[in-house]
């Protein structure tokens, strides 16, 4: 939430600098995101005066004014319709930076006469949306002087997070209520003259109690809806809010300054009275963004007796607003239920600053005086008579007692305040306390006679504090959550035990494994548009209120985020993205942990001595695979190779690691290229997906690991040259041989796979190793015989024979 400075002071009285506020809203829990001047970016220019002007010989639409801005005359050429000789305007002189067309002035030649800056509009110094002519001001206006000093546009303007508890501080009275209590200054009284009212109020009603409580309204007739004050426009236009007119920005005013959303109806476009209902099925409202929306029977509207003119409590209805020619006006002040409003924005997707109040929860007993300060605004600004009040239904006002232990501040907030401090501290916040009903009613004696635990009454606009932790929380952040002095917990005697959970242990053995490979962790929602989830058989679970319609699918997989991160990775000139990430993919049964890697761009750059970029391909996933199964723990000696890894992954081209036909411990291979367009993703990509919860945990046995002991005897190798059909993997092979004689060969591997000349078709020639470790004796030629004899026929059952 953003507001001025100068916005500020008019409700707390205070003696503090900027800095002072700033540091003290951050300290109190209303973190400051910006502070900013609007007048720093005008600081260039300047009042200036045209002395004359004259037709441009070569454009008919073009002028040559003489401006003087303070200097003396200068020459400029412009094209303002309403550019003349005696205007007064502002001037930006060669080297200023125009915010509204993005440039900085330059000496120039337009049409063959120099032209030395500019007269500016309000669009070009962004302050508003007026771009038919050059800014015309008063011609008392002092020449020379900085336009930001003349237009009061000095006053730095602060922007505040409010967190979703804290709808007291949806308005700037309330900010600076939690300042006062800071001792920042003093709140200053809410003081208004009583309306002068002449005849009935309106017709208005609820029969939807639940969603719209009360409705309270007035009207005002013979209003005249021109501009806003320089004051209010001024105040609207530092926090980015467009003036539009008197009666519309009254209201955008006081929802700003008191968090008070309020709406003005055009009398003369609605038929009979105003109700508060609601929605038939299938009725339709056109809003004031200009939007259709169709409404079902679970929103609240307003309308009248032919048709709906607003989304109650969100957006008012483009029918029934205010113009230039309105002239009697009705006032709407409503309290909505914050769930209901909710609900509605969800479903129909809608935002707006009233939603942002509602659904947090205005102040419910802010009805009858809220509308009383928008109808003085709009009899003095506009004019007009006002009616009486009508009230419909009534807010809930039901007060809320919490009983209050003192030493709880110390207890649960870890700070020590004395009693009579923390009293303060609540009845400067609206609280009151037994008898006492505020900070300047305060006194030793009236405090003394509280006994026990306190009886806290809650404020009307602090919905959010239901217990004695609220109070404490109040306490503590109003004293400061840095004066929370630091205690460390107490420590166990002798060497601290183990907390890592063998969970966790494995996924930072993975993390780690995957860093030191080169691969670069990446961190990705954890939520999914339908669209991203579909290539991976969509989502399980589907968020009923996601924070946006591309994030609303938890996801199945975790490439789908690793994909789009390399996307912007790579349309950003990134050659080769190596990015890999640990998470949970969400089935329909459980959440597994899992660990991503994704490969795209070249594997080795372009070179004098390779040629060519290499890109990454299905035995580079393997290796990731299989290194990454490795040091996770993985036995990956054991491991399978089988089959492709699903529709996602590019058939023949990907695979699966498993430990037997039903453990899948890897995906590895090449995606899909229809994944890749779904993804925007041009060339091959390699990915990975490590099921780390397949993963077999390790036997325990002890801390102590076993004392390495290198084999007495000198292993013997033996290499084997098979002749095998085309479509037999050679993983199977090594597996059928290395299985031959399980108590002497240690290993096999695979060294050399050759097709052409002298291998017949549809066979391949597969080299294998082995190797054969004795651990009591030497082999003999007749032990190494024998093995090589079971190493051929295991083979010989897979389809091979021996080459010779």
């Amino acid at each position: 939430m953003k507001f001025t400075l100068s916005w500020l002071k008019q409700h707390l009285e205070t003696t503090a600098t900027l800095d002072q506020i700033v540091d003290a809203l951050t300290r109190i829990g209303l973190e400051v995101e910006g502070v900013e001047n609007p007048g720093e970016k005008l600081a260039a220019f300047r009042i200036a005066k045209v002395l004359t002007a004259e037709r441009h010989p070569q454009a008919d639409k073009l002028q040559i004014l003489s401006v003087d801005a303070g200097d003396g005359p200068l020459q400029v050429v412009c094209g303002a319709p309403n550019a003349r000789a005696g205007l007064v305007g502002v001037f930006g002189a060669p080297g200023a930076y125009v915010p509204g067309l993005d440039v900085t002035l330059k000496l120039a030649s337009i049409r063959g006469v120099e032209s030395n800056g500019m007269m500016c509009s309000t669009r070009e110094l962004e302050l508003g949306e007026d771009h038919d002519g050059i800014i015309e001001l008063p011609a008392d206006a002092p020449i020379g002087t900085p336009y930001p000093d003349y237009a009061g546009l000095t006053d730095p303007v602060i922007d505040v997070a409010i967190t979703p508890n804290r709808q007291d501080c949806m308005g700037v009275r309330g900010i600076a209520r939690d300042l006062a209590a800071a001792g920042m200054g003093t709140l200053t009284p809410l003081i208004f003259d009583p309306i002068v009212t002449d005849g009935a109020g309106p017709s208005v009603r609820t029969e939807d109690t639940a969603g719209c409580p009360a409705f309270f309204a007035q009207t005002v007739t013979g209003v005249t809806n021109g501009d806003s004050p320089d004051w209010m426009r001024r105040s609207l236009l530092a926090i980015g809010q467009k003036p539009i007119s008197a009666l519309v920005d009254i209201t955008n005013y006081l929802m700003i300054d008191l968090g008070r959303p309020l709406h003005v109806y055009d009398r003369a476009k609605l038929s009979g009275g105003l109700v508060a209902r609601k929605a038939k099925d299938g009725e339709q409202v056109v809003a004031l963004n200009g939007k259709t929306y169709t409404l079902d029977a679970s929103m609240t509207v307003i309308a009248d007796d032919v048709a709906v003119h607003d989304i109650g409590g969100i957006m008012g209805g483009e029918h029934s607003g205010v113009s230039a020619e309105t002239t009697d006006v009705l006032i709407e002040c409503a309290y909505f239920d914050p769930d209901h409003i909710a609900r509605t924005g969800q479903k129909l997707t809608l935002t707006s600053d009233a939603r942002s109040r509602f659904e947090r929860g205005v102040d419910p007993a802010f009805l009858e005086d809220g509308l009383a300060i928008a109808t003085a605004l709009v009899l003095h600004v506009c004019g007009g008579t006002a009616s009486e009040v009508t009230r419909s239904g009534e807010p809930p006002l039901e007060p809320r007692v919490v009983h209050y232990d003192p030493r709880l501040s110390a207890d649960l907030g870890g700070l020590h305040v004395a009693p009579e401090r923390q009293a303060r501290t609540l009845l400067s916040l609206g609280f009151t306390i037994g008898a006492i009903k505020s900070a300047d009613a305060f006194s030793d004696a009236l405090f003394s006679t509280i006994e026990g635990k306190w009886p806290v009454t809650v404020p009307t606009w602090r919905r959010d504090v239901d217990g004695p932790a609220d109070l404490v929380e109040e306490v503590v952040r109003i004293e400061g959550i840095d004066s929370i002095p630091s205690t460390p917990l107490p420590r166990m005697p002798g060497v601290a035990k183990p907390t890592a959970t063998p969970e966790q242990k494995l996924e930072r053995r993975a993390r780690r494994a995957a860093a030191a490979r080169g691969l670069d962790e990446a961190v990705t929602w954890s939520f999914l548009s339908e669209a991203e989830a579909a290539p991976f058989g969509g989502g399980a679970w589907t968020l009923a209120n996601p924070i946006s319609e591309d994030l609303k699918v938890m996801r199945p997989s975790l490439l789908p985020g690793l994909l789009a991160a390399t996307g912007r990775n790579l349309k950003r000139g990134q050659q080769s993205v190596r990015l890999f990430e640990i998470g949970r993919r969400y089935l329909a049964k459980a959440e597994r942990a899992t660990l991503g890697v994704v490969l795209a761009g070249d594997r080795r750059p372009r070179g004098w001595r390779d040629g060519k970029a290499a890109s990454f391909d299905a035995y580079d996933a393997k290796a990731e695979a299989i290194a990454l199964l490795a040091a996770s723990g993985a036995p990956v000696d054991n491991l399978q190779v089988m089959g492709e890894a699903g529709d996602a992954w590019h058939p023949g081209q990907s695979g699966t690691l498993r430990l037997g036909p039903k453990t899948v411990l890897a995906s590895f291979g090449m995606l899909h290229p229809s994944v890749l367009k779904a993804f925007d993703l041009d060339g091959a990509v390699a990915a990975v997906e490590v099921y780390l919860d397949a993963i077999p945990p390790k036997r325990a046995s002890g801390f102590a690991r076993p004392a390495y002991t290198p084999p007495a005897l000198q292993a013997v190798r033996r290499d084997f040259a098979f002749l095998v059909p085309a479509a037999l993997a050679t993983d199977t092979l090594v597996r059928a041989v290395k299985g031959a004689d399980k108590a002497a060969i240690v290993s096999a591997r695979v060294f050399d796979v050759f097709t052409g000349q002298g291998v017949e078709d549809g066979h391949k020639s597969v080299a294998v190793e082995i190797v054969l470790q004795p651990t009591a004796k030497s082999f003999t030629d007749e032990e190494i015989k024998a093995v090589a004899d079971k190493v051929v026929a295991a083979a010989a059952k897979q389809g091979a024979t021996l080459r010779v």
